[in-house]
């Protein structure tokens, strides 16, 4: 979510200076590629880029299109097939070995339900979102109709399929990627075929720390250079502070039992323990326990944690969603280290990921297409 609000940022600096822009966005993606579908960049008439959908090869030519697009106010599709070893006929040297279908949208801030409004809508909220963008790979002369409608379970449908499309058939795709959490791209063949990228939209990570000691502030930092929400909760006020948190987004001084009323929680929130606190740790272990989340994590050795739970649920096992000792196994030593693996537990368990070595999978993203004949 961090690159969606940038790019909202950059957007509306743009607009106070009167520059042009236009939104580049992966829309499918077929065989390999440095970024997957959803992968957007801000392009000002400029020259000014937020964003990426590449590793950096294909940057400067969509910058070349993206102004060519904001001349004509009209999306387009771009291909680049990688496939061809002889890829340097692009100017851009990929290597990726695939095939990268790019939709360019040039942004009127006069027309409602433009890209970024939807972008600003999902993100003035805490709830998944579904957004469409729809688009004719098969026909490049037809309408390119872009980012069009987005909708959640509680604020409903906002913007609008185009007319000659299965809205009924896309609407009921929708809501199943809202419920099963795994994006899509299909294509709907009737009359017309058009290929709809059904995105989800998740909210960013709201890490609760729970401890304001020195080896919380890496911790801070790191998590938000990621672009999520942190919280640092503790009992004494002389140590949550701005002062020694400035890039946290909210300090709460509380006892154990309060914090939950103090700080709520949501499917996209976790909670990282270390206090150094052996009683406040416990105490506030014992309120989250109940809590239906993803991710509680609890600094110092197995031996402490196994003393804790038998205080709190004597003969019980340890629950799937409770980390102790928290964070990955990278020899990790210094605070720095040790919140570097507490971050990259954290994603492995939020993408569902056993955090294993990419090279032993022999595809990192399942990107097969799926096709409705209608």
């Amino acid at each position: 979510m961090k690159e969606l609000y940038e790019i909202v940022s950059a957007y509306d600096r743009a607009l106070q200076l009167g520059e042009q822009t236009a939104l580049a966005t992966v829309v499918q993606v077929e065989g390999s590629s440095y970024r997957r579908a959803g992968a957007r960049m801000l392009v000002t008439d400029s020259g000014n880029i937020t964003g990426a959908i590449s590793g950096g090869c294909l940057e400067g030519d969509a910058l070349r299109k993206a102004r060519m697009a904001m001349h004509q106010q009209k999306p387009v599709l771009v291909t680049y097939d990688t496939t061809d070893d002889d890829d340097a006929r692009f100017g851009v040297g990929l290597g990726c070995n695939g095939i990268i279908h790019i939709l360019i949208e040039p942004i009127n801030s006069g027309q409602p339900n433009n890209p970024v409004d939807f972008f600003k809508r999902f993100l003035s909220k805490r709830r998944p979102a579904v957004l469409l963008t729809v688009f004719n790979t098969e026909d490049r002369h037809a309408p390119q109709y872009g980012t069009c409608l987005i909708f959640d379970k509680v604020g409903g449908n906002t913007g609008a399929l185009p007319a000659d499309t299965i809205s009924e058939a896309i609407l009921v795709d929708a809501a199943h990627v809202l419920d099963n959490g795994n994006s899509a791209t299909k294509t709907y063949y009737y009359q017309n075929n058009y290929t709809c990228f059904i995105e989800l939209l998740q909210p960013a990570v709201a890490l609760v720390i729970a401890g304001a000691g020195n080896d919380a502030i890496p911790l801070v930092q790191m998590a938000k250079l990621l672009g999520w929400q942190v919280t640092v909760v503790d009992g004494r006020a002389n140590y949550a502070t701005s002062l020694r948190f400035p890039q946290a987004d909210k300090l709460v001084v509380a006892k154990p039992a309060e914090v939950t009323a103090l700080v709520p929680a949501d499917e996209r929130t976790v909670f990282m323990l270390m206090t150094h606190n052996y009683n406040y740790d416990t105490a506030l272990l014992r309120c989250l326990l109940p809590l239906q989340l993803n991710y509680i994590g609890i600094l110092g050795p197995k031996k402490r944690l196994n003393r804790m739970l038998d205080e709190i649920m004597p003969g019980c096992s340890v629950p799937n969603h409770l980390f102790g000792p928290a964070g990955l196994d990278t020899g990790s030593e210094n605070a720095e280290e040790i919140a570097l693996a507490i971050l990259a537990e954290i994603q492995a368990v939020l993408n569902k990921r056993n955090a294993a070595h990419l090279k032993t999978k022999p595809v990192i993203h399942d990107r097969a297409e799926q096709k409705n004949r209608v």
